[in-house]
């Protein structure tokens, strides 16, 4: 064969095997479109369904999805019915203006009120974020299942517009609407929808706070005067004043002391109940996914802050039973012989101690 020859036979080779490469490559090109388009409509038709299922009349059952939740847990994550679902009619007008009360309960009954000047001018869902629809934030999945209940604080089995009474007198500082009136109803109306599609006795993680490991010492009130100051103050004020809106009637921002903040009977002067509540919710757009304090500067900034100044509401009635006061009970009487000021800031495991080995 000649050279010529052995050439032209090696570029036939070459051309066919780039040939044979292109082809092999379009190939495998179309076999991954196809793969992809697959993939991309399966997921649409997956979170079609997962809209469907949340926008339905029982979006408030348990959610099917596994989240993460503090202390390296996982718990079926509650989510409150979509408003679309709020039904027409008088039952439907009820939910909302419930709902209307919660959200601005001191444009209705504050200071400057439309309804009667009743309360200090804090909102019920400055307690109860989003309306008492938020985790790990006081919400309101299993209120009204949990009616009527016996109330270790009075002794006695109460209905749930006695919690509602309890709110006014308490965290709003002021005095009870009629429990009867159109008001109450409304908001007992939007407190059952809210927890629409759960059974009672169903029980539902994150509907109140985290309950953080106690600390091996006091909460320091100095320390968390300090993260106040930093974290704090630009929101709620140097003084604890918060921010009124623009009518002069609400708070945009609540005070968190003094004569318009709850008072020294309110479940938020208890360290236990404000340190979940600010470790899983503030600086505000703080989660319980993504908190922005530890547990020792949220039990520090409790202390802080409950031990400013504010009203002062008579307590000698509650907890007729002393065994069944919680142990941050600010206040005596108790069933031991710990002080109020340990019963207040801590530490409070030699609390919980004496009262496991008193049970024994």
């Amino acid at each position: 064969m000649s050279k010529n020859n052995l050439n032209e036979t090696d570029q036939i080779l070459v051309h066919t095997a780039r040939s044979i490469t292109i082809i092999v490559l379009l190939f495998m090109i179309c076999i991954a479109i196809l793969m992809s388009t697959f993939i991309w409509n399966d997921t649409d038709k997956n979170d079609q369904r997962k809209l469907a299922e949340q926008t339905s009349p029982f979006a408030s059952k348990l959610n099917e999805i596994i989240v993460p939740v503090p202390g390296n847990i996982t718990v079926q994550e509650w989510k409150a019915p979509y408003e679309a679902t709020i039904p027409a009619g008088e039952k439907g007008q009820m939910i909302s203006y419930g709902k209307e009360l919660i959200a601005n309960t001191a444009k209705y009954f504050g200071p400057g009120g439309s309804i009667a000047a009743i309360t200090n001018g804090m909102n019920c869902q400055n307690c109860h974020l989003q309306a008492g629809t938020k985790m790990f934030a006081n919400n309101y999945a299993v209120f009204f299942t949990s009616y009527p209940k016996k109330s270790n604080r009075s002794g006695l089995v109460v209905p749930a517009s006695n919690r509602i009474a309890e709110c006014f007198e308490r965290s709003l500082a002021g005095t009870v609407p009629d429990p009867s009136g159109k008001e109450v109803q409304a908001m007992l109306a939007y407190l059952k929808w809210v927890g629409s599609g759960l059974k009672k006795g169903e029980k539902v993680p994150g509907t109140a706070f985290e309950r953080l490991a106690y600390l091996n010492r006091p909460a320091d009130p100095q320390r968390g005067k300090l993260i106040y100051a930093s974290k704090c103050v630009s929101c709620h004020g140097s003084e604890g004043e918060g921010v009124l809106s623009a009518d002069q009637k609400t708070y945009v921002y609540p005070p968190l002391w003094g004569e318009h903040s709850y008072n020294d009977a309110a479940g938020m002067y208890r360290l236990s109940n404000f340190s979940g509540f600010v470790k899983n919710n503030m600086p505000f757009g703080a989660t319980y996914k993504n908190p922005q304090l530890s547990n020792e500067e949220s039990w520090d900034l409790a202390a802080f802050v409950n031990s400013r100044p504010r009203k002062h509401k008579d307590q000698h009635k509650d907890y007729p039973d002393l065994s069944k006061k919680p142990i941050d009970a600010p206040f005596g009487p108790y069933a031991d012989q710990f002080t109020e000021v340990q019963h207040k800031y801590g530490p409070f495991k030699p609390i919980t101690d004496y009262y496991k080995s008193y049970k024994k």
